[in-house]
């Protein structure tokens, strides 16, 4: 008889796949002047290692995720781990920028086969409530690590350089495939798919005609909106319009990443997810309004402050009751849900990242805030529905009683 995994192992495993992503894409953003230097170019043709990066992240998903439902979830994610570490070791040794932009559209899409799975695997194994508090700690490391990655290269980039970057994501990935093959399978194979191979993308079909799937992932993936419009204006603003150094911004940055992960992980103490995710929709709704309303009236730090940890508390409130409705509604699909879940927020991320820099920033970004925030909201209240949203916003016992 095969042994299962422990549940602390499985908590380990795939709370690191799930950082995987976005230490993949963030971490060397601190050293992207040095590799300039290193391949005498433009900033804009070293910039496009993240774009290919974020690219490989959306792709990569869609196409792990059936392959998943198919094959099951380990020899996918074994080939996943295998092919990120030869694509960082194609990029630790790439002769030009053009071949670096290359191996970091490998590596992106290797990261992706990470990501995609580890929530298939929370989906085989967990069900309800357990599959809520798994994937509270799951959200909460996802919505820290893109916050928690830059900070962590900035502090490593002066003393070891952008291949030590590099060297570190490597040792990474080599701990992941230890861990990989050590997973045992958590799909049997009675339950895998049973499409040809021409049929296995079919699948993204039956997804896509589930309503209320379509509205959690998009609620979701304009609340990545907001994380990303964050991260992308932050070191603008604290640093060039509020006047602070590197070190300064980058404890303001961690204290908003706790923020995230706290609230994630509180989520799972509503009764039930839809009360989680309406209440933080609510409150990033009125939170973005009220900071795009103090950056346009030219507010001082500290309230541009204490209302962006308020609204990224709220909008991590969201990340873990979204990921658990999205995937509960499509439990036959998980391999392929999974797979739209990340490929749509990342593209979200990537779209909304350049639209802070149009125009006067402070506008641009409050802007961005109110439109994905109402965004949001909209998509969880056609999820729910009219006489839902009514007893859910009542948050149905709010609190589970202890």
């Amino acid at each position: 008889m095969t042994k299962e995994n422990s549940k602390v192992f499985l908590l380990i495993l795939l709370g690191m796949l799930t950082a995987f992503g976005p230490f993949v894409t963030d971490m060397y953003l601190p050293s992207l002047p040095s590799m300039g230097e290193y391949f005498h170019t433009t900033s804009s043709m070293v910039q496009l290692g993240l774009t290919t990066s974020m690219i490989g992240l959306a792709v990569g998903q869609i196409f792990f995720g059936p392959l998943s439902d198919r094959y099951g979830r380990r020899l996918p994610l074994l080939v996943a781990m295998w092919l990120f570490i030869v694509s960082t070791l194609l990029c630790l040794f790439a002769q030009n920028i053009e071949q670096f932009v290359a191996f970091r559209l490998l590596q992106g899409i290797a990261g992706a086969g990470g990501i995609v799975i580890s929530r298939s695997v929370a989906t085989d194994k967990f069900s309800g409530r357990e599959l809520a508090k798994m994937l509270a700690v799951i959200g909460a490391i996802n919505g820290v690590a893109p916050v928690v990655a830059p900070i962590a290269g900035g502090l490593l980039t002066d003393v070891i350089g952008w291949h030590g970057i590099f060297w570190i994501l490597l040792g990474l990935g080599v701990i992941l495939l230890a861990g990989s093959y050590r997973f045992r399978e958590s799909l049997p194979s009675e339950q895998r798919s049973a499409e040809k191979w021409e049929d296995t993308f079919r699948s993204f079909g039956t997804v896509l005609h589930d309503k209320r799937y379509v509205c959690y992932v998009l609620q979701m993936a304009f609340a990545q909106g907001v994380l990303f419009a964050n991260i992308a204006s932050s070191p603008f603003i604290v640093q060039q319009h509020y006047g602070f150094s590197a070190f300064a911004f980058s404890i303001c940055f961690a204290v908003n990443a706790l923020s995230i992960g706290i609230a994630a992980a509180l989520s799972v103490k509503f009764h039930r997810p839809e009360s989680s995710t309406l209440a933080g929709c609510c409150g990033m709704t009125v939170l973005s309004v009220l900071l795009c309303i103090a950056l346009m009236s030219g507010c001082n730090f500290w309230i541009y402050e204490v209302l962006m940890l308020v609204l990224l508390f709220c909008m991590g409130m969201t990340f873990t009751s979204s990921t658990a409705l999205a995937m509960e509604s499509q439990r036959a699909n998980s391999g392929t849900a999974s797979a739209l879940l990340g490929a749509v927020c990342f593209a979200a991320g990537g779209i909304v990242s350049p639209l802070v820099g149009i125009g006067n920033i402070l506008s641009s970004t409050g802007i961005v805030f109110v439109v994905c925030a109402c965004c949001s909201m909209g998509c969880i209240l056609v999820a729910l529905g009219r006489r839902r949203t009514r007893v859910y916003f009542a948050l149905n016992s709010m609190v589970q009683k202890h």
